[in-house]
């Protein structure tokens, strides 16, 4: 095919995906200048988008009763007038809009039962984590004629840090009593059910420590339906629960002045290493969530998976054999420590 004039990346699902897919633009942009990128995003992720210099417009999915309509995103796309798509995550409905949308070139997995709808198909099957993540999304740029060879000391999110909600987050940590020369750890405790996460006992056990270091100050982090869990981890008074007090932009601009973000497999751990914070995480060896498919793309990282031997892990067997109950949190401890020390 001739190379794209007017491009549409679609990336619909959550915030770790988003911000994984975000390096294409630049990659786009460095084989064809004079391209047009648009990224079409779910409202809540939209500000991970916003400001990208590789990016030239952001378009928001059109929901209604947690449902997407057909006809009116349809509709819309079809202004745009693109020439050709890529559907990083595809579902039937978003494959179906770009089909009705009359867009010439539609690239898209070979593998989902409505992959007659792109006529530019990707053979990989991502579920066997031959590969990252991110390193399966540049793999669609060859239908486009990019092969490039991705690591993570090549690669740059452009993740853009609003000011001003920087300085409403100082102000929110000055009023509870932070200092400048206190080193800010942020500890995200859930996932979402992404992921398996590290036993809410070991977490603790790792929070109260972080805490006692001096000039430390742990802040608990997540979303509203994360209240009740992160309560458990309001252990003494330098640990702060901002859970369900920051929206989106405001957590980045949290995490780009922190000092240290520790988390189980989740999105803002993404948004994290994308802004080059030294990252501690947590990962089940189970292939669909594993660290060789969706650990944290940066060199600035230590992760944690389980230290019992098994082969052909499921959720099933991880939950039986209690597999991230192994991970010894006294050398994640010490590990912290040496990360907060040096950093």
């Amino acid at each position: 095919m001739n190379h794209p004039q007017n491009l549409l990346i679609i990336r619909t699902d959550r915030i770790g995906d988003v911000v994984l897919s975000l390096p294409l633009a630049e990659l786009v942009k460095k084989k064809y200048p004079g391209c047009r990128i648009t990224f079409l995003v779910r409202e809540y992720t939209s500000s991970l988008v916003a400001d990208h210099p590789f990016i030239d417009e952001v378009l928001i999915l059109s929901e209604r009763d947690n449902k997407i309509p057909i006809r009116g995103n349809t509709r819309i796309i079809r202004q745009k007038n693109f020439d050709a798509c890529i559907v990083v995550y595809p579902t039937f409905v978003i494959s179906l809009i770009m089909f009705l949308s009359g867009i010439k070139t539609r690239i898209g997995s070979g593998y989902r039962w409505y992959s007659f709808l792109f006529n530019k198909k990707v053979f990989e099957h991502r579920k066997y984590a031959e590969k990252h993540e991110l390193e399966y999304n540049v793999n669609l740029l060859k239908q486009i004629g990019i092969d490039e060879k991705v690591d993570p000391g090549n690669i740059n999110f452009h993740i853009k840090v609003d000011n001003e909600e920087v300085n409403i987050v100082k102000n929110i940590l000055s009023e509870i009593g932070i200092r400048n020369n206190d080193k800010i750890v942020v500890i995200h405790p859930g996932s979402g059910g992404s992921s398996v996460d590290l036993p809410i006992n070991k977490m603790k056990e790792l929070t109260r420590s972080v805490s006692e270091i001096e000039n430390v100050k742990v802040i608990i982090t997540g979303n509203e339906n994360e209240i009740p869990l992160s309560k458990n981890f309001v252990l003494n008074e330098n640990i702060i629960n901002l859970t369900g007090k920051l929206n989106l932009k405001q957590l980045t601009a949290l995490i780009s002045i922190s000092d240290l973000f520790i988390s189980n497999s989740t999105g803002p751990l993404h948004i994290a290493a994308a802004l080059g914070k030294y990252v501690i995480a947590f990962y089940p060896k189970i292939l669909s969530c594993s660290i060789e498919r969706w650990g944290p793309y940066t060199t600035k990282c230590t992760v944690y998976t389980p230290v019992i031997d098994c082969t052909n892990c499921n959720r099933e067997q991880c939950a039986k054999l209690d597999c991230m109950n192994s991970i010894d949190i006294g050398r994640v401890f010490v590990q912290t420590k040496t990360v907060l020390e040096n950093f």
